[in-house]
């Protein structure tokens, strides 16, 4: 395809825009999802809150594919959530941010509140929480146009906010380049 051809040219010529931090897998994952959805004419959405816009950042970092993603949201308290995203207050009390209902919900008012095909939700807790709260416990939803959210949980443990979010990086890029197909 054209804009592969037009990706790996800017990648040889040294586009040093990713940082030298990032794992080589999770880069590779990045022009992977990011060539598929070109080719699928899809516009991705990010509604982040433990990885703080860290995805959002990732899918806008590869040039050429600019168009592939729509926005990104970064509600990162319960009332964000709410007022961003729709999440309805009455499922932050029940379940709290840290949940499947409430990462779904967030995939889906992320869906509503763009223009784009596919949406991917993260909420957890990056570092520790508060007492009882499982550090690198993290929720994925996926919401497309054409079909129901898929949600998935994580547990990393507690590895460090850092590593946590890496892992969330390499789970996100994973569940959308299954989503694109």
């Amino acid at each position: 395809m054209v804009q592969r051809d037009v990706i790996a040219e800017r990648r040889s010529a040294n586009d040093k825009t990713l940082s030298l931090a990032l794992p080589a897998d999770v880069e590779a994952a990045v022009h992977e999802v990011l060539n598929a959805a070109c080719d699928r004419e899809l516009k991705l959405v990010t509604a982040e809150s433990c990885t703080g816009g860290m995805l959002a950042s990732l899918l806008t970092d590869v040039e050429g594919c600019g168009h592939a993603f729509e926005r990104g949201f970064v509600p990162y308290t319960d009332e964000a959530k709410h007022a961003v995203l729709d999440v309805p207050g009455t499922l932050l009390e029940r379940f709290t941010a840290v949940s499947a209902p409430v990462a779904e919900a967030m995939a889906s008012g992320a869906l509503a509140r763009s223009h784009g095909d596919i949406a991917l939700a993260i909420t957890g807790f990056a570092g520790r929480g508060a007492p009882g709260e499982e550090p690198g416990l993290v929720y994925f939803a996926l919401a497309r146009r054409d079909s129901a959210v898929r949600v998935e949980e994580a547990h990393f443990g507690d590895i460090g906010r850092g590593p946590v979010r890496l892992a969330c990086l390499s789970k996100a890029l994973e569940m959308l380049r299954s989503a694109i197909g």
